[in-house]
């Protein structure tokens, strides 16, 4: 973590910055729109943090797109749902590749139509050296899910009870080889984790705002950041020990 030069010389800008992006239907309703609208808005508004991100120097940001249990939503929001993430890969994926971003799919493929199967196998290849901000994209995304597929992995694998540890456990991991996230930050008021990075975020400091999805702006982003830097991180220490 590290200072940025160009901002307040006191805020710390953490590695891993994930966001669950809640409030695009109560977005929409606020202004008598279907609920698609405020999701279209909320995928407009993620360009512009992504593009914040890369400015201010964060290596890795986790958006929670689409979960496992999201299936149950009615429909005709499901496959709005997907329509859109199929037109934002075709319409951003030039401009994050240009921008240095390397995306990366955390989820299943299960139950996706093959088309947006081949556009995000697309998008994760294109973009695999670019190293100016890892952008991991959690759709068809549960926390409790991938703990269950990186117990099967590591049975597979026929480890000795004794030989699993923290470590092999993370190594099998849609995160594999990645920093867990310093901050988590949700939007909409909503004060629960929704299944999402269950192990990876054990210690991540939480950042709650009532701002919904497509409202949460630059200036919103740098309140968390804020909010962030004042936090003192112990990892189950004492504060003598950290200082």
């Amino acid at each position: 973590m590290s200072a940025s030069e160009d901002n307040d010389p006191l805020m710390v800008i953490p590695r891993h910055v994930a966001i669950i992006m809640d409030g695009n239907g109560r977005w929409a309703k606020q202004r008598g729109l279907p609920r698609l609208a405020g999701h279209s808005a909320g995928t407009d508004n993620l360009r512009k943090i992504i593009e914040e991100c890369v400015r201010l120097g964060i290596k890795y940001l986790t958006i929670y797109a689409f979960s496992t249990e999201n299936w149950r939503r009615p429909p005709e929001e499901v496959s709005g749902l997907m329509a859109l993430l199929e037109n934002m890969i075709e319409r951003e994926l030039r401009s994050l590749h240009d921008n240095g971003v390397q995306i990366r799919h955390l989820g299943r493929c299960d139950g996706v139509n093959e088309r947006l199967v081949r556009r995000i196998r697309h998008a994760v290849e294109s973009t695999r050296d670019n190293n100016r901000l890892v952008l991991n994209v959690a759709f068809n995304y549960g926390g409790r899910d991938e703990m269950v597929r990186a117990v099967q992995r590591i049975m597979c694998a026929e480890l000795e009870p004794k030989e699993i540890t923290e470590q092999v456990i993370s190594e099998h991991l849609y995160t594999s080889g990645q920093p867990d996230p310093d901050l988590i930050i949700r939007t909409s008021g909503e004060y629960r984790i929704s299944n999402f990075l269950v192990w990876q975020g054990a210690y991540s400091e939480w950042y709650f705002t009532p701002a919904l999805w497509p409202d949460f702006d630059e200036d919103k982003l740098r309140e968390a950041l804020v909010f962030f830097s004042k936090r003192e991180r112990r990892f189950g220490l004492v504060s003598e020990q950290v200082e």
